[in-house]
């Protein structure tokens, strides 16, 4: 499969690693928003092609598939061009900033018939699977999910400590893994959904606290999630899993029970990095002409939900000096 990547920063990185390690795929173009950084990315990684213009690397002969790293805002627009031209399309989280853009995104996928994932890369990675087997397998019933995610950034710079020319989002970027994820392992979609931010950052322009609730219908599961961009500490995302008959820590691709020993879980899929087992789903299912898991349809009850919470946020804002 000759595949075009779009986006030269962090997560671009990690999506050229997993891609060198899948046989039959190969990188043959890239497109950027900065030059030098691009030509420096395309030489590092002996990528034939870049180009500024995206429509320009899709071109390029052969390319029957676009991996979408650019800043969020461009998401929706870039994934329907994508899927216009005839290509497979794998779009990072989120598929889009608004609720009409991601069903815009899916009527695309609908009207073209083409493979169209979304990057909810938690899906994939070992320990939140090895938990999906045993709930979806009947022996663990999630009844709270608790999950911390926390950065420290107070300026606009990305995981490499590099400017941005876009600014990043807790709910609609960083929430949406969660959301998703809850979703997916309670596997029923929350019916109750409430948020709250703190103030606005004087130059970022957006909230750097968040917490929100959720209740899983049917089964009552709740999730309780606190993001804040103001942490020094640990980075990342940690997930506590309060099940029926025991509880586990998921950070990334570890998983410890409730008293800290660690769960085998070098038998759970080929490799032990998600971005990997997420582009393996992605390059299968356009070998095999079905719809991936975590296509842009099955994602898109969680766009509602993080709707959902954004006029929850709106219904009741914060405003300096009193409460609301």
């Amino acid at each position: 499969m000759r595949i075009c990547i779009a986006g030269e920063g962090a997560i671009a990185r990690k999506h050229l690693d997993a891609l060198e390690r899948i046989d039959s795929v190969d990188v043959v173009s890239i497109a950027g928003g900065n030059g030098d950084d691009t030509a420096a990315l395309a030489a590092e990684r002996g990528i034939p092609f870049w180009s500024l213009d995206l429509a320009e690397a899709i071109d390029q002969p052969g390319v029957e598939a676009v991996v979408l790293t650019t800043p969020t805002q461009l998401h929706a627009e870039q994934a329907i061009a994508v899927m216009e031209s005839g290509r497979h399309v794998l779009v990072e989280i989120p598929m889009a900033d608004s609720l009409a853009d991601a069903e815009a995104v899916v009527a695309g996928q609908q009207r073209t018939g083409v493979t169209a994932m979304a990057c909810h890369t938690r899906r994939f990675n070992p320990s939140h699977q090895w938990i999906h087997e045993r709930v979806r397998r009947g022996e663990l019933n999630l009844q709270h999910l608790v999950v911390e995610t926390f950065f420290f950034r107070r300026e606009n710079t990305n995981a490499l400590g590099q400017p941005r020319t876009w600014t990043d989002h807790l709910l609609w970027h960083h929430a949406c893994h969660t959301v998703d994820l809850f979703g997916y392992q309670s596997t029923h979609d929350a019916d109750v959904a409430w948020a709250q931010q703190g103030p606005l950052h004087p130059q970022l322009g957006i909230a750097t606290d968040m917490t929100i609730g959720l209740r899983a219908a049917a089964t009552g599961a709740l999730c309780t999630l606190a993001l804040s961009f103001n942490n020094q500490g640990p980075f990342g995302t940690f997930f506590r899993y309060i099940c029926d008959n025991g509880t586990y820590i998921a950070r990334y691709d570890e998983l410890v029970d409730g008293d800290g020993n660690d769960v085998d879980l070098s038998t759970v899929a080929a490799s032990n990095d998600g971005i990997e087992l997420q582009d393996r789903e992605f390059v299968a299912a356009v070998a095999e002409g079905r719809e991936p898991n975590a296509s842009v349809a099955q994602c898109l009850p969680a766009m509602r939900t993080l709707d959902q919470l954004q006029r929850s946020i709106e219904t009741h804002p914060f405003e300096s000096g009193r409460s609301t």
